[in-house]
């Protein structure tokens, strides 16, 4: 097959699969957390909330095959690990309560048997680990939303705000 065969054999494919559906869901925000700091917030907002929320603000690759598929799966992903639209539905799922809710897991740690965090503060304890730790926000997507690197400081408080915020959850 000549080069110009395959490239055009790409293409089609490409164009082709733009046909396959892909749900963008933004589900009602049902019990949100209420920061306490307005800067931790926005932080939250800047870094956070496209995947760990119901407020997502989709980009336009997200509307692009294949690209949409793995956006959507993210985005579902970091949910159902941590959702700051439906705090008490992270805590539910976090104790097994749920069934619709996925936990990513870390290499070599499982969730065996549906366990995982079941309170507030240890939700807390995993967030500041992972934040400190420089896993969130992951490094493709800073990459694109160059807002959401963080800074130590900025690390600091956004890890603070979501202590005070689920301080009695």
């Amino acid at each position: 097959m000549n080069a110009r065969r395959i490239i055009m054999a790409v293409i089609a494919v490409l164009a082709v699969i733009q046909f396959i559906p892909a749900v963008h869901s933004n589900p009602p925000v049902v019990d949100p957390i209420v920061f306490t700091d307005p800067n931790a917030e926005a932080i939250a907002r800047t870094a956070c909330y496209d995947c760990h929320s119901n407020e997502t603000v989709w980009p336009w690759y997200s509307y692009v095959a294949p690209f949409s598929w793995y956006t959507i799966n993210h985005v579902n992903e970091g949910r159902a690990a941590l959702n700051f639209s439906d705090i008490a539905g992270t805590l539910a799922g976090a104790r097994g309560e749920r069934a619709d809710i996925v936990y990513a897991e870390e290499e070599g740690e499982g969730n065996e048997g549906g366990e995982g965090v079941s309170s507030g503060a240890e939700i807390t304890e995993e967030v500041s680990e992972t934040i400190t730790e420089g896993e969130m926000p992951p490094a493709y997507y800073t990459l694109i939303h160059r807002d959401a690197v963080l800074t130590a400081a900025q690390k600091a408080t956004l890890i603070t705000g979501i202590q005070q915020a689920l301080a009695n959850r």
